[in-house]
């Protein structure tokens, strides 16, 4: 630390000059550091953080965490620490339940430490970084088939109010390992906005299930300060840093839901006064989301990855949203859910077609998972796009005016989400059980439409299936 940050820290400040939702503006004060933290003492001597979101010769801006009830212009104490938050993070966070500020609410003592770091990272040079290869299996079909996640990819799941993310999240949370038995693998799951409903399924499903060992959670919930959101995903990514990057783990860190964030940072915008863009968001939205999903990835020299997983509820189920169409931009792919398949009772009900990784060219095939799984899910995709036409022709002219063949994929595309899609959230298929059962659902079609595996897969793979029957 430098002697003028040492200088700078802990003064203090008697009396604030205006108080608006969660924020304090405060005048007249020595240089302070944006996002650096502050300590707001109130006439009853309660202490809460706080931290600097903007800061100028005139006037300096501090977001408080827990919310300012109770707090007046002149009995109002501020003292600047002259440092960011940091969290103090270690491998025996694993198995506990967090805030969104990192700490404890398990009943728990607080965790000893190993190392304190800046919530907000640290810049990575992208020369270091490794390209994403390595296999996750998450046991869902629709996932690692035809969507496959990939260690160090950032992977979100675009969902709609009322649908299964939730159950779909945790399932993934208790599934998900490395593929070949690498055992070093560890699940940060950061929860936003969250009602304690929600919250009590989450750590009861870990717990029944015996996966809470291997899970950190970080629960911000729906009648906590909304403010504290925007610190939940970065408290959590902090511990995935320490856990990749200095105990050589595989973590996968799954937040839900970014929407939620993304309110927080807009009703903060519109206290600041701030000129809206889009939808009222700020437009400094992108770069916020980038400086959240960025913190992934794999580095050169270094064992550990991390791995993401964000959800977001679309409003009113529409893809060109901010938040989806922004988040698009940055990540690598999307899965995203489909209301009229989960009215079809299919769980989960992920959209074939606007699904996409597009890192998943580069962790499947030989040596990673299966040599025909490449032709075999650009083989699906190609069945199942055919047959949403056919659907959208049967709906005009009426099934019986479709030809033999036409039924014949009208049927491929009924064993295709009743039996490749659909699974129960507590079914945890390997990934060599999803790929016959691609080409199970495949054997619906004659042979003469599959163009796009090879006629040493037909023999292997169709041809036994047909043996079978």
């Amino acid at each position: 630390m430098s002697d003028t940050v040492k200088l700078s820290s802990g003064r203090e400040y008697a009396g604030i000059d205006e108080i608006d939702g969660p924020l304090v503006f405060i005048r007249k004060t020595h240089p302070v550091g944006y996002r650096e933290l502050v300590e707001c003492t109130d006439a009853t001597g309660n202490v809460r953080l706080g931290m600097v979101l903007d800061t100028s010769e005139d006037v300096v801006v501090v977001q408080v965490f827990s919310g300012t009830a109770s707090m007046t212009l002149p009995s109002t104490r501020v003292r600047f620490l002259g440092e960011p938050h940091r969290l103090d993070v270690s491998r025996s966070m694993l198995g506990r339940v967090f805030n969104g500020l990192g700490e404890p609410v398990d009943g728990g003592p607080a965790p000893v430490g190993d190392a304190r770091e800046d919530v907000n990272g640290r810049p990575i040079n992208p020369t270091a970084r490794e390209y994403p290869r390595d296999f996750i299996q998450t046991g869902i079909s629709a996932i690692d088939g035809m969507n496959t996640l990939i260690r160090g990819q950032k992977l979100p799941i675009f969902s709609g109010s009322g649908l299964p993310h939730n159950e779909l999240a945790a399932q993934i949370a208790r599934q998900a390992k490395i593929k070949g038995g690498e055992s070093d693998f560890a699940v940060v799951f950061a929860a936003m906005g969250v009602k304690h409903d929600v919250a009590r399924y989450f750590t009861s499903s870990f717990e029944e299930s015996g996966s809470l060992e291997k899970v950190a959670l970080f629960l911000s919930l729906a009648d906590d300060p909304s403010i504290e959101r925007l610190i939940t995903p970065r408290s959590a990514l902090t511990l995935a840093e320490h856990l990749a990057f200095r105990e050589g783990m595989h973590v996968l860190v799954i937040m839900t839901d970014m929407s939620n964030y993304c309110e927080s940072l807009r009703e903060i915008s519109t206290l600041r006064g701030e000129i809206p863009s889009r939808k009222g968001y700020p437009g400094y939205l992108y770069s916020d989301l980038a400086e959240i999903y960025e913190r992934s990835g794999m580095l050169k020299g270094f064992k550990g990855s991390i791995t993401q997983l964000p959800i977001l509820t679309m409003p009113n189920d529409d893809i060109s949203h901010p938040i989806p169409d922004l988040s698009g931009y940055i990540t690598e792919g999307q899965i995203v859910f489909e209301r009229e398949m989960h009215g079809r009772g299919i769980y989960p009900p992920v959209a074939g077609l606007p699904s996409l990784s597009r890192l998943m060219k580069d962790g499947i095939g030989e040596g990673m998972t299966r040599a025909d799984h490449p032709h075999l899910a650009s083989q699906l995709f190609a069945a199942y796009s055919y047959v949403k036409d056919v659907r959208n022709l049967a709906s005009v002219i009426g099934e019986e005016e479709l030809t033999p063949l036409d039924h014949q994929y009208m049927e491929f595309g009924e064993a295709f989400e009743k039996q490749f899609v659909t699974q129960r959230p507590d079914e945890d298929r390997p990934i060599e059980q999803t790929l016959d059962l691609g080409w199970e659902v495949l054997s619906k079609l004659p042979v003469e439409e599959l163009h796009r595996v090879t006629e040493e897969e037909l023999d292997e793979y169709y041809g036994r299936i047909a043996d079978k029957r």
